[in-house]
């Protein structure tokens, strides 16, 4: 007998079966993910112990500390998420359909916390009780005691334990018990208020301070935290925004143009760093008018490789603005599903390749420093002049409607560029192969379909700036976080970058917006998961406001 003649027949048995192999799969995961934690957490201990008993050996050992305390936090926050991944799944299975199979149960063991330190100020918020007996309408209730649940909280350069009061009533006229439910957490028995868990979430991703530099800010303000309770913290508040970022990627990709770029991350590998890559995708519509919010996509891959553009932009068709990386070719081919994407060339990365060869001013300062001045090319500032001009056509329309923009554009920038396209064939014949000048020309003669395709379309921008904005933060933090712990790690970064970076485009402080939907978003029905986008969490706050003025 196959494996196959040992499957039922009817699809609600395999429903069930298949249910239960799911079940069992996260389980599994999430029990490997806690044992890696552990793993790490047992060798921070042990290189501990061992500087603590023979003292600190070397610079190096003080490294490796470093690395070990960032690749615990990285699995701490892993290993959250997969245990809340395989609750969710064991949640769903069993509401789906009466589960059959028995599967062995894994409970992981969460970071031990301290109770919070009795210097801290308590603030209590008293839950009213029952007026009248839920069972039974009855008024006579008598008072038997009360619950009381504490959460850190933070408030800008204070810490408080708010204790919330969940007072307790019995019905005299038939003994049942009522009292008001237990506040929501973030994270499941959880600690920690919403306005912590966003200034950990800020501090981490957008002021680039890792969990062990937070952990001994904290400590030093009276508040000790543990690194892998922080960590704990990150893994949960991921799993639980996993909404939000679901319907950015939707927003993202539904637009007509979107800027593309990358940048390096380093990322630790058994005791060394390898090269990984940060992918953003923007999409601003400002510049044509549009009246889309501005919102940004983040990507973590191990390598560069241009499967990776592909699997990200599978679904995507219209324009893509971006440098001349040859893993976009399979984008732009014509047998393309669901469709070529039409290929947009940047105007900023072809002009910096004439400015390097012109820039009078930095030959000077090579010199006054005692250096080479280097030869300034007539040629190459020649083109920068002609490539400012378009620039200064840009400048005026920026922010107009497409039409207008694609009417003055034909009028007054189509001249330029086919003036500066014979010119540039014109020069090259003149110069060398091997010349600089001529590699900066041959940069955009082959690719000049893609630089001169503004001319076509008004929704189109002359450069790819935006992508480069949104990637400078990246590259800023890598000063202060040096690597990411992991692959995983570099995902949940890329995951929290897209939502700060949104954030910021549509002008709202990123920690209160996620103070504020880690606070709501457990009741929050899903249907209205835009009323929490960043644009429109900011209107709603307007409203907030005006009505309480």
């Amino acid at each position: 007998m196959t494996s196959i003649d040992l499957l039922p027949n009817d699809s609600e048995s395999l429903k069930r079966l298949l249910l239960a192999r799911d079940e069992e799969l996260v389980t599994a995961r999430a029990k490997a993910a806690d044992d890696q934690a552990l793993i790490a957490y047992l060798k921070l201990q042990i290189e501990k112990l061992n500087r603590d008993r023979f003292g600190q050996r070397s610079e190096r050992s003080a490294r490796l500390l470093d690395q070990l305390e960032l690749q615990l936090e990285e699995l701490e926050a892993t290993a959250t998420e997969d245990d809340l991944a395989a609750e969710k799944v064991a949640s769903d299975a069993t509401q789906a359909v009466a589960r059959t199979t028995t599967v062995a149960a894994f409970t992981r063991k969460r970071p031990s916390r301290k109770p919070f330190p009795e210097h801290l100020p308590r603030e209590r918020v008293v839950v009213a009780g029952p007026t009248a007996c839920a069972c039974c309408g009855g008024t006579r209730l008598s008072k038997l005691g009360e619950d009381i649940t504490e959460t850190l909280e933070v408030v800008p350069r204070q810490w408080k334990v708010i204790q919330t009061v969940r007072e307790k009533f019995s019905c005299r006229d038939c003994e049942n018990i009522g009292q008001a439910p237990a506040p929501y957490h973030v994270v499941p028995r959880g600690w920690a208020g919403p306005s912590l868990l966003a200034m950990i979430l800020f501090e981490k991703y957008g002021q680039h301070q890792p969990l062990n530099r937070q952990a001994e800010r904290y400590a030093r303000e009276g508040v000790p935290l543990s690194l892998s309770t922080l960590a704990d913290q990150v893994g949960a508040c991921c799993a639980a925004l996993q909404p939000i970022h679901a319907r950015l990627i939707a927003h993202v990709l539904a637009a007509e143009r979107l800027h593309g770029d990358d940048t390096t991350v380093p990322v630790l590998a058994k005791g060394k760093t390898v090269t990984g890559r940060c992918w953003t995708y923007v999409r601003d519509d400002r510049p044509f008018g549009g009246r889309a919010p501005p919102a940004a996509l983040f990507f973590y891959s191990r390598d560069r490789a241009g499967e990776h553009p592909q699997r990200h932009l599978a679904s995507y068709g219209g324009i893509l603005q971006a440098d001349a990386y040859g893993g976009y070719g399979k984008l732009y081919a014509a047998g393309r599903s669901p469709g070529a994407i039409l290929e947009a060339a940047c105007w900023s990365h072809a002009r910096r390749k004439f400015f390097v060869l012109a820039d009078i001013e930095a030959s000077a300062r090579r010199k006054a420093r005692g250096g080479t001045s280097g030869a300034i090319s007539p040629t190459a500032l020649e083109a920068v002049q002609r490539i400012d001009a378009l620039f200064e056509i840009e400048r005026s329309i920026n922010g107009l409607p497409a039409d207008r923009r694609l009417a003055v554009r034909r009028k007054q920038a189509a001249p330029l560029v086919a003036a500066l396209e014979a010119w540039m064939r014109e020069e090259r014949r003149k110069l060398s192969r091997h010349s600089d000048v001529a590699g900066a020309m041959d940069y955009m003669l082959k690719r000049w379909d893609a630089f001169s395709r503004f001319l076509d379309d008004g929704h189109i921008c002359l450069t790819n700036n935006a992508a480069e904005r949104a990637l400078r933060g990246i590259a800023l933090g890598r000063k202060a976080w040096l690597f990411a712990g992991s692959d995983r790690g570099g995902d949940r970064a890329a995951f929290m970058y897209g939502l700060i970076v949104t954030a910021k485009l549509n002008d709202v402080d990123p920690q209160a917006w996620l103070a504020d939907v880690l606070a709501r978003i457990a009741g929050h029905p899903a249907q209205k998961i835009d009323e929490l986008m960043p644009w429109n969490w900011r209107k709603a706050d307007a409203v907030h406001d005006a009505m309480a003025a």
